[in-house]
């Protein structure tokens, strides 16, 4: 059956609208929550090697800043939509809010093909960006960090640029940089370590361990990959991987770490030695214990949830379950850890980096990870509690729990004027 295209905002609406519904949210707040703040659209002209002028399109949109400045990503993707950032903005004010940091949801993207770029070509892009968004991003106001596509290299242009436009350095004012100019010790692996650190309270709660524990991961950049790897150093089998360009199976086991030497070499993951090739929605169907969705959204829809095997599924990448595959998930009794909780290790160690900026005091990566499994464990725990306490599966709860946290700061910072 062909996948069914859904519009993110749309599904990010849908989710918001059935909490409310669910724990009788006053409309008037409901009303608020279900717009942006702030959307920002922006053509960004960038000249190419060739000498030619490309004009991109770019976004950057603030859900929510009641509980402190805006924060989230800016990916870089062909498909990136207006729809789609608006949804991963949303997405991020209710992560922010149910591991308790004091940040709003925000988000942006290009539209552009960095694939086929050059580093120069991606470098004049950026800044120029980084120029047009500068009227509505700040270490007081909203916090960008990378996303698909991007990386630390990415942030540092960004942050030289505003700090050029200032006068004077301002390494605060993004988040997910190089150590060399006020980066954070761990931020390179904090998204797939808080995915981590949940499936081990889920695994825990299941009174079991990792061992042997057979794991598929789908998506191999940086979160799928490190996911693959802390699960693979805690005793758990990953069978299977995949990228952009396809995925490998072996029901006895894959180093991730070969697999990722294999991708470095020849770009995919797709023919390491000893493996067998699969498709990226054969890896979602594959015999695991655990499945790490860590691609891009609604990758599993109604038809492919009934045949997912998986008993855990920890959502490493944004929004990749839909509303009609929940439902089948809350049927089968799978254990969903969302999008929202799952990883949010990235955000959490992206306020690590923040404070560290605002105070120019950094943290040994020891502390980082102390920090870090102290706010996911007890995010876990208030999630699981308020499922229970509900009666509802794990994303109803984080959507109780984090849409509350809004809605009551919402209420009482009032409507201005």
């Amino acid at each position: 059956m062909a996948k069914v295209k859904f519009n993110p905002w749309e599904m990010a609406l849908e989710q918001l609208d059935a909490v409310a519904g669910k724990m009788k949210l006053d409309p008037d707040i409901h009303a608020i929550l279900r717009k942006p703040r702030r959307a920002l659209i922006v053509s960004i002209p960038t000249k190419m090697d060739d000498g030619s002028v490309k004009v991109f399109e770019g976004y950057r949109v603030q859900h929510s800043s009641t509980r402190g400045p805006c924060k989230g990503g800016i990916r870089y993707h062909q498909d990136v939509t207006l729809d789609e950032v608006k949804a991963l903005a949303m997405w991020m004010t209710w992560k922010c809010s149910v591991v308790n940091i004091p940040y709003g949801g925000g988000k942006g993207g290009v539209v552009c093909n960095p694939k086929e770029m050059s580093q120069g070509e991606i470098e004049r892009m950026t800044r120029r960006f980084a120029s047009e968004i500068n009227v509505i991003i700040g270490p007081e106001k909203d916090i960008p960090a990378p996303d698909v596509n991007t990386n630390p290299q990415t942030m540092a242009w960004i942050m030289d640029t505003y700090s050029m436009n200032k006068g004077y350095c301002v390494p605060h004012v993004i988040t997910g940089k190089p150590l060399e100019i006020g980066g954070s010790l761990g931020r390179n692996v904090a998204t797939a370590q808080g995915c981590f650190y949940t499936i081990q309270a889920a695994v825990k709660k299941m009174r079991t361990t990792l061992k042997n524990k057979k794991v598929a991961v789908q998506g191999y950049g940086n979160a799928g990959f490190f996911a693959a790897k802390f699960l693979h150093d805690a005793g758990a089998k990953v069978v299977a991987v995949s990228d952009s360009k396809g995925g490998i199976y072996n029901a006895k086991g894959i180093n991730p770490e070969t697999a990722m030497e294999h991708k470095r070499k020849t770009t995919t993951v797709v023919g390491l030695k000893g493996t067998s090739k699969i498709t990226n929605e054969e890896l979602l169907e594959c015999n695991c214990d655990i499945l790490v969705p860590a691609a891009l959204e609604n990758v599993i829809q109604a038809d492919n949830a009934r045949r997912v095997k998986a008993k855990i599924i920890a959502e490493a990448a944004n929004g990749p379950t839909t509303p009609e595959a929940d439902a089948v998930f809350r049927a089968k009794k799978t254990i969903c850890i969302p999008d929202i909780l799952a990883n949010a290790g990235g955000v959490t160690v992206s306020y690590f980096e923040w404070v560290q900026g605002l105070q120019g005091f950094f943290w040994t990566e020891k502390e980082v990870f102390h920090h870090l499994k102290g706010i996911m464990g007890r995010a876990f725990e208030d999630t699981w509690d308020t499922a229970k306490r509900e009666k509802c599966d794990l994303r109803t709860a984080a959507y109780i729990l984090a849409v509350s946290r809004v809605a009551e700061a919402t209420k009482l910072r009032g409507i201005y004027p």
